[in-house]
């Protein structure tokens, strides 16, 4: 399997490159350069495999021969075998036609941590026997945090820095992030948005005084292996409610655009798939570019559903470079008038591609509200805002009664117990494994939302940490 870069400076990469890169050297995201396909009779034949079995399956064609199938065997088993749900991503039915999958049964109670228990174990993997360390840089939202965070911590191989907007995640957030005391593990709250911690982080993949210094990768969604590993469990729930012979409708919660773009992979790589709606709140930058064509940014507002509360959705040109039929030139002149302006419009020839497959909602957050109530009185399940988000846009989509449509629950609702609350007056618990969260001692470095300062700060620590290993 060869990778190129959505902007045309990089190709011919393996997936032990882009693993390892993250981002591309020309600023751009990494793609295979054609998407693998399996027909109906082998997806219907994968019914009823276990969930590491399945994702053996559909990530083999992405890894080509930069893993073997034993390895890959065993990464996978160590991946999923600790989550607290033996299907790893369980489905609960609401009512006749809705659906929740359930994402939140890794360590940190997040979807996150279903690529990112595997990426952890490739970085290992790629890294040994080199004699050289990783450093992660990335910037979390919310959930990417905390879940990378505990896929690397305590490996030799790597160390990660990651940059969180302060005083804009929950407190159950920060802590599964903070409390990690890991020696390779550095967390830095900033001054500023989610989207001023994306930006420096792109920066830094691009900036020679911090590469040169040091082995810059990636875990935010930029990084292909991470998108690789969340096309599985579209293919998971499919296979569960009548798939490939009947087709689902997926609705998803989205901030960067990344777990929708892989149930877009799952389309391409032959599962049938009715509809993709990307659930957004009042931070609307995909709704408004799907519905009108309008990809610009504006002031970010925070919300009850802070991992959503994104103005930049990186992962937008991966689909955007498909939807040119992978012409960089053009792409690249589009994102760098983007770059230059925080504007960019979608000519309607690609916008009509898009539509074919995706729809759209901002949800306001009285619906969100509504959607968690809703949702507790139907059918006895707690929602956290972001999966209401999703559920909401999932109820108000003109999808025919038939058609299975399944909700993406992205994370447990006790990571949000003040939100869920006050919608439905029912206060969500921890689960027993993390009950302890708010009793452990907290770790971070507070800095200033600037770029020098921020990579004067990641140097100093890392190279500290570089002559402590040596």
């Amino acid at each position: 399997m060869e990778y190129i870069s959505t902007r045309g400076q990089s190709e011919g990469q393996s997936f032990r490159d882009v693993t390892l890169a993250g981002l591309g050297s020309d600023g751009g995201l990494y793609v295979p350069k054609n998407w693998p396909r399996f027909d109906m009779e082998t997806i219907a034949s994968w019914a009823g495999l276990p969930y590491a079995d399945l994702a053996c399956r559909i990530m083999q064609p992405f890894i080509g021969d930069s893993l073997t199938d034993a390895q890959l065997k065993s990464l996978c088993d160590a991946a999923y075998g600790g989550f607290s749900h033996d299907a790893v991503a369980p489905l609960v039915q609401i009512d006749q036609q809705h659906w929740l999958l359930e994402l939140f049964h890794g360590p940190t109670l997040a979807f996150k941590d279903v690529a990112l228990q595997l990426l952890g174990g490739l970085f290992e993997e790629f890294m040994q026997g080199s004699g050289k360390r990783l450093t992660i840089i990335g910037a979390t939202s919310g959930d990417t945090g905390s879940a990378a965070i505990h896929a690397v911590a305590g490996r030799a191989a790597a160390e990660i820095f990651m940059l969180h907007p302060s005083g804009r995640i929950s407190d159950v957030q920060r802590r599964q992030m903070t409390t990690v005391l890991a020696p390779n593990v550095h967390n830095i709250a900033i001054e500023g948005s989610f989207d001023d911690a994306q930006a420096m982080v792109k920066r830094m993949f691009n900036d020679p005084h911090v590469n040169n210094a040091v082995h810059v990768s990636a875990v935010n969604s930029i990084n292909w292996a991470r998108l690789m590993a969340q096309i599985v469990y579209y293919f998971a729930a499919a296979l569960q409610l009548g798939g490939p012979h009947r087709k689902i409708a997926f609705s998803v919660p989205t901030g960067n655009f990344g777990d929708v773009f892989a149930g877009y992979v799952a389309h391409k790589m032959g599962l049938p798939i009715e509809r993709l709606i990307v659930a957004t709140n009042r931070n609307d930058i995909l709704d408004r570019a799907i519905s009108s064509g309008d990809y610009s940014r504006s002031a970010l507002e925070p919300t009850a559903a802070p991992s959503m509360d994104i103005q930049v959705s990186s992962n937008f040109e991966r689909l955007l470079f498909d939807m040119v039929e992978q012409d960089s030139t053009r792409l690249a002149d589009m994102m760098q008038g983007f770059e230059a302006t925080n504007r960019l419009t979608i000519d309607s020839d690609i916008r009509e591609r898009i539509t074919a497959l995706f729809s759209s909602a901002a949800v306001q957050h009285d619906d969100l509200a509504r959607t968690i109530d809703w949702a507790y009185r139907a059918s006895g399940e707690l929602l956290d805002p972001h999966t209401a988000i999703g559920l909401a846009a999932a109820r108000d989509a003109q999808i025919d009664t038939s058609v299975p449509l399944v909700t993406l629950a992205t994370a447990h609702p006790a990571k949000f117990p003040d939100a869920v609350e006050r919608a439905c007056g029912i206060r969500p618990v921890l689960p027993g494994r993390i009950g302890d969260l708010f009793d452990r001692q907290e770790k971070f470095k507070e800095l200033p939302g600037d770029y020098d300062a921020v990579a004067a700060y990641i140097l100093a620590q890392a190279n500290s940490d570089l002559s402590q290993a040596g």
